[in-house]
């Protein structure tokens, strides 16, 4: 029995990717033997899919300054849906195969794309793209690690003007990682293989990860081979628009394209586009915030919480706590720090009760105990700035006479000089003291 959401999310998916969605889609059986379907076959797409003549535009950063970010396109065959078949367990020591049919026969999502990409960097950022456009729908949690998406690679190369070589297809991707290393693999192995004159094999492989190369895993079937057949069992699948509606149809009977494309989400490259108008932020930080899964949440609760600027707030999520995450491998539902806790933090710092030093210790205190807020550990490890302008004027005056020679050097002309008085008078008030007000305080009292 066909599954309405599976269709529905096929859809949403070729509005989503720019496609054409064909009112009538055909199934059919590939009719060889499937040892890991419990049928025996596959149902699948073959002759007139669900959606076609689409398109996915993704961004690659070109040049080692990540602000340079150009965006491409790869065009979009078809999208067809499928029956996902079970896994095949090779255990080599028992000279056995398990089967685990735990997913067979679940609705898959197969979107083809045309050979528009030239390298594994291009491939993995367009996967990467898809992957968040699937989750932005709901369509698919997406999530490569636990086989939710998966990629085949077809690889070949040819001289410029040239038609394209033989190709070969790496199989069952479960990384972006990993597919970016196969394809880069691949196309130094096929130019390897023709420039010492041997030919290129139209065949199936597998990357191994640990030695970071292709292997064979068997030569392709022809085409002839699959034995595509109609599928008896299936009739054709018919969609609707508000135009074509049946008068009187039962709405859970049909499904409206037009009531599907008016309830599409924002896609990826909106939010994006948002993000930079509503706060004002670089194009490379949109897209930072968009891959790590969780982050945009959590940066938009910080932002309702605090009063800093949109740009602090992104700098202190992009480049602290983000780097904490990574530092400890976690994910962001898994960090101790909340984003109400880290809006306190930075209301703090934007009233300048604290300073930018004294902020990072305190977000370090947090990340290790949890339970405590900003304010408390302020307070605990009297991190408050030097409110006290007399005790300031003190401080600056005992390091003057404690360092004359550090003195004259700045009266002689040498800039860096007064940033060492400026160190010496934080590290005598336990960087308390605001390094703005340090510096108009020795400025004024150096001045002749």
């Amino acid at each position: 029995v066909l599954n309405r959401r599976c269709v529905e999310a096929a859809v949403m998916t070729g509005l989503a990717l720019n496609c054409r969605i064909n009112k009538k889609s055909l199934f059919d059986r590939k009719h060889y033997f499937y040892a890991d379907l419990p049928a025996g076959y596959q149902i699948t797409q073959q002759r007139l899919p669900i959606a076609v003549n689409g398109s996915l535009a993704y961004s690659v950063c070109v040049g080692k300054k990540p602000s340079r970010v150009i965006t491409k396109t790869v065009r979009i065959k078809q999208i067809q849906l499928e029956q996902d078949s079970g896994k095949s367990l090779h255990d080599e020591l028992r000279s056995q195969t398990l089967i685990d049919l735990n997913r067979a026969g679940v609705g898959l999502l197969e979107v083809v794309l045309e050979p528009d990409m030239s390298c594994g960097e291009e491939a993995a950022t367009a996967v990467r793209e898809l992957q968040l456009i699937l989750q932005a729908l709901g369509t698919s949690r997406a999530n490569m690690a636990e086989g939710q998406l998966r990629v085949d690679a077809n690889v070949s190369v040819h001289h410029p003007g040239e038609p394209l070589g033989v190709r070969t297809e790496v199989k069952n991707l479960n990384s972006a990682k990993f597919l970016a290393k196969a394809i880069d693999s691949e196309i130094e192995r096929q130019i390897h293989e023709l420039e010492n004159g041997r030919e290129i094999l139209n065949e199936t492989r597998s990357f191994d990860y640990k030695l970071g190369c292709t292997m064979p895993m068997r030569d392709k079937e022809g085409k002839q081979d699959y034995r595509f057949m109609p599928e008896p069992n299936l009739p054709p699948l018919l969609l609707y628009d508000t135009e074509s509606l049946p008068p009187g149809a039962d709405p859970q009977q049909v499904i409206n394209i037009d009531w599907i494309r008016e309830r599409l989400p924002e896609l990826p490259s909106e939010t994006r586009e948002r993000l930079i108008q509503q706060y004002g932020i670089l194009p490379e930080h949109s897209f930072a915030l968009l891959n790590e899964v969780g982050l945009l949440e959590f940066f938009q609760n910080v932002i309702k919480e605090t009063r800093a600027e949109p740009k602090k707030v992104t700098s202190w999520v992009l480049n602290i706590f983000l780097g904490f995450l990574k530092q400890q491998n976690l994910a962001v539902n898994e960090s101790p720090v909340t984003p109400s806790a880290l809006a306190e933090l930075l209301n703090l710092l934007d009233r300048k009760a604290i300073s930018s030093t004294a902020a990072k210790q305190v977000f370090e205190e947090l990340w290790r105990s949890e339970g405590k807020t900003p304010s408390q550990i302020v307070s605990e490890k009297q991190l408050e700035l030097m409110q006290d302008q007399e005790a300031l004027e003190r401080a600056c005056h005992t390091v003057m006479e404690g360092h004359p020679q550090v003195v004259m050097d700045v009266k002689r002309g040498n800039p860096r000089a007064i940033n060492k008085l400026i160190g010496l008078v934080r590290k005598a008030t336990l960087s308390r003291a605001d390094p703005t007000a340090i510096k108009e305080i020795l400025e004024r009292k150096l001045s002749p």
